[in-house]
């Protein structure tokens, strides 16, 4: 990792000098007195990781790490359709396709920038790969010329829940567009990525890049032609489109000029600006904004200056970089006390790196005014420093000093009850993602129940991103070797409680209550099953056999409850088994996570002062609690299954021998034998191993993913 380093300018000390003797205060310029340098490289590298994070559908055998897994995997079932793939938004799991495209068409803008920073960086693949996940999901949502499907989900009822994605019960609907129910503004940012996309996969995927052309063009077409949202309502309250569709028309067009050097998309481009939005009682485009998924002109002006060298499109960059460094015409954005350029409680950051990328790609080029190049590239290296901790902190999930610990995350945190104060810790780390920012008084609390502060956004990060490739560019920075986010459990993660319920001289009651505290990752149990040992040899003793003894259940939340079944015959060891095969199970709330069962072992009766019963001997007795009435305990001696695979505790020693996942070699233990094994295994299948316990992560193959969970497991 570089040294941070501190580095006065001269400049500025001139500046400070001015201040205490004409009274302005240090928040009335832009650029803070002290100028910092920080690992770019890992900065970059992390905060295009969160992509992974983010990932909705089937996940690729090479993620890189081991707490997501597959989900949404029915998304667009009730339209007939594969919807499956994309990016959940934020800390939620709805699929809002238009920040989703703005997203994604940012991060190309970012790579047709810099791909030679990328590549230094060894983050290209990476990014692309984002790139190319979220424009795969695009094109299903594209079934037909004139049809879109522009979200997944509803929002009501997924911010209703709290929990990780991999176990979501809730509806999900797919929600569509056509002809008679338009929306332009998210078919033509869609169109944009698109088109973007295949600009970057040209040399590298041509027949992908073409692929995304033609969709690119079709759906803009289709949003040209028809102008209007007014099918556009699911996302409303959420993602309402205010500044009109005109911007991302214009948009969209400059980024199919650009794949395709045809001039009849130039001049839909330049044919939009007349209504793009103006200044209050002037002719005067907007400039007191700044570039985000609602008005995506910023961005388009700089784009078309550059193509066209029209004065109009230049003076109009500037004049809202301007607003955003050293003020225009009296307006000037506000500034926090140490130093941030301040838009908007929402996502201030968010608002602040994406204008400080804009400022980035205009100060490099030639039509930038001369005088105003080092302005605005100080304001981008200002602005990134502060959210990388120049006051301090960082602001960047598992980057820098004092970075965030709980953002409003519900993967992230993996709640199992259905509350954002349950476990009271992040179960994860959510590397790279740029929380919502602090207040316009540089006041921030990392608090997981503050959405306004501390969410993160697949929108936050995607200027984000392309300014540290520029910082990255400028300063370099060392990315961390092979970083992945391989994560031990924090807690056990199945595991059974029990105590006793009742008992007499014949019988034993127990209550025990199954857990589901996945993590890494969350999963449905919907094949669970717990093992209750006992030691009959006392009722042999006085003339009874197993078949004697009757196992019934008082209450029960899905079990099927067995006989005695044997383990060790010999030595007269017996389990019940309780098996919730077809109840789910799962980390979702209260009447989800756990589930209850009450049964009762009976002997037959001699006498009313019979005493031959004898708990004492019995394996799974030693740690419940005794005490009927008391809560229930937790032990390791009543062993949980899932589909029959030991995945919690610890059996008697004598029976038959149980599959231990991640024991590929049968010795009980989970050592680094069973690694290399495993990395055999992966390059020829012809090495001998135990391949139930090999697949770790129980998803019926044995692939890289199950070698990230043996990590973990070591």
């Amino acid at each position: 990792m570089i040294v941070v380093k501190k580095i006065i300018k001269e400049v500025v000390v001139l500046l400070i000098l001015t201040f205490c003797t004409s009274g302005i205060m240090p928040s009335d310029i832009s650029i803070a007195a002290e100028d910092k340098t920080f690992n770019y490289g890992e900065a970059l590298q992390k905060s295009i990781m969160f992509y992974d994070f983010q990932r909705s559908g089937k996940l690729p055998s090479d993620k890189r790490d081991n707490w997501r897994n597959d989900s949404g995997m029915e998304d667009g079932s009730d339209a007939g359709l594969d919807l499956t793939g994309g990016f959940y938004d934020a800390g939620d799991h709805v699929k809002f396709n238009l920040p989703m495209s703005y997203t994604a068409t940012m991060l190309a803008w970012s790579v047709y920038e810099d791909k030679d920073a990328y590549e230094k960086s060894g983050q290209l693949k990476y990014i692309k790969d984002s790139i190319k996940w979220a424009n795969d999901y695009f094109i299903k949502c594209h079934p037909e010329k004139d049809v879109y499907y522009y979200q997944v989900g509803d929002g009501g009822k997924d911010h209703n829940w709290w929990g990780p994605p991999e176990v979501m019960q809730m509806e999900r609907p797919s929600f569509k567009l056509d002809k008679e129910n338009s929306g332009t503004t998210v078919c033509g940012e869609t169109a944009a990525s698109l088109a973007s996309a295949a600009i970057i996969f040209k040399d590298t995927d041509p027949e992908y890049s073409e692929t995304c052309l033609k969709h690119a063009k079709e759906l803009f077409e289709f949003a040209d032609e028809t102008k209007s949202d007014v099918g556009y309502k699911a996302a409303s309250s959420y993602y309402s489109v205010s500044s009109g569709f005109w911007d991302e028309l214009s948009w969209a067009a400059t980024w199919l000029y650009l794949a395709t050097n045809d001039n009849s998309y130039l001049e839909k481009a330049e044919g939009y600006v007349s209504h793009w939005g103006v200044e209050q009682q002037t002719t005067t485009i907007s400039y007191r904004w700044g570039q985000c998924w609602d008005d995506v002109h910023f961005g388009a002006q700089i784009l078309l200056a550059r193509i066209t060298n029209n004065p109009i499109y230049k003076e109009s960059a500037e004049r809202n970089l301007d607003y955003w460094t050293t003020g225009y015409d009296g307006n000037r954005v506000q500034y926090t006390p140490k130093g941030l350029a301040w838009l908007s409680s929402w996502g201030s950051l968010r608002y602040a790196t994406t204008t400080a990328f804009l400022a980035g790609v205009y100060s490099e080029w030639s039509g930038c005014t001369p005088s105003k190049v080092s302005i605005y590239k100080d304001f981008m290296e200002s602005q990134l420093n502060y959210a990388l901790g120049s006051t301090g902190r960082s602001f960047e999930v598992g980057f820098g000093t004092n970075s965030p610990k709980n953002p409003h995350h519900r993967g992230a945190q993996g709640s199992w009850l259905d509350k954002k104060g349950v476990p009271g810790y992040e179960r994860h780390v959510l590397y790279g993602g740029l929380v919502g920012g602090p207040s316009a008084d540089d006041s921030y609390i990392d608090d997981v129940e503050d959405f306004t502060h501390n969410e993160v956004a697949c929108d936050y990060n995607a200027g984000f991103v392309g300014a540290l490739a520029k910082m990255y560019k400028a300063h370099g920075g060392e990315p961390i070797e092979n970083f992945k986010s391989i994560e031990p459990k924090t807690n056990d993660e199945f595991y059974v409680e029990a105590a006793v319920n009742a008992s007499g001289p014949n019988f034993m009651e127990i209550k025990a209550l199954l857990y589901n505290k996945t993590g890494w990752p969350a999963k449905v149990g919907d094949k669970l099953s717990f093992k209750y040992f006992i030691d009959i040899s006392e009722i042999v003793k006085a003339g009874y056999k197993a078949e004697d003894i009757k196992v019934s259940t008082n209450y029960n939340q899905g079990a099927k409850v067995s006989n005695l079944i044997p383990w060790d015959e010999k030595n007269n060891i017996y389990y019940v088994n309780a098996d919730f095969t077809g109840t789910k199970i799962y980390p979702g709330g209260q009447q989800h996570y756990r589930k209850e069962v009450q049964f009762r072992i009976l002997a037959p009766s001699i006498d009313q002062n019979a005493t031959y019963w004898d708990n004492s001997n019995d394996f799974s007795y030693e740690e419940i609690e005794k005490t009927p009435g008391e809560a229930p305990k937790q032990t390791n001696k009543i062993p949980v299954y899932d589909d029959g695979v030991l995945v919690y505790g610890i059996t008697p020693e004598k029976g038959g021998k149980e599959v231990k996942l991640g024991d590929l070699d049968g010795d009980g233990e989970v050592t680094l034998t069973d690694m290399i094994l495993l990395k055999k295994y992966l390059i020829s299948t012809k090495v001998e191993i135990n391949e139930k316990a090999a697949d770790i992560n129980k998803d019926g193959e044995i692939d890289i993913a199950d070698l990230y969970e043996l990590e973990a497991l070591l």
